[in-house]
């Protein structure tokens, strides 16, 4: 069964809430965090659909994206994953993904394991 699309006003408070928190100081809402991520998951698997590269948000989510070779059982040959935060981060522009990447935040493996020509997703 395909996840909930995630509609873009409830994507969009969600993201906001995150946003607002992260300015408080504060932890943001689980709820909040969850949707956030799997809005932004959902906006770059119809920016770059495809089936080559696995993009892991743990626990919230992934998603396979990028045209290429189809993979079907086993572990992904190109796996990217990082924190929610992380995630959040370089998909609206808050982080350019050479930085996350090159600090350790984000494991990526894999010839096709590189974001950084479909991010950032919102500016």
């Amino acid at each position: 069964m395909a996840p909930r699309k995630i509609d873009i006003a409830d994507g969009r408070a969600a993201l906001e809430s995150v946003r607002a928190a992260d300015a408080a100081g504060s932890k943001p809402m689980r709820i909040d965090l969850a949707t956030a991520v799997r809005y932004l998951l959902q906006l770059l698997d119809e920016k770059a659909p495809g089936n080559s590269v696995e993009v892991r948000v743990p626990p919230f989510g992934a998603v396979q994206v990028i045209q290429g070779p189809r993979h079907t059982r086993g572990t992904p040959p190109n796996v990217v994953e990082m924190d929610p935060a992380t995630w959040i981060a370089v998909a609206t522009g808050g982080e350019a993904w050479a930085d996350a990447a090159a600090s350790g935040r984000v494991l990526a493996s894999g010839i096709r394991a590189d974001l950084a020509d479909v991010l950032p997703l919102r500016p």
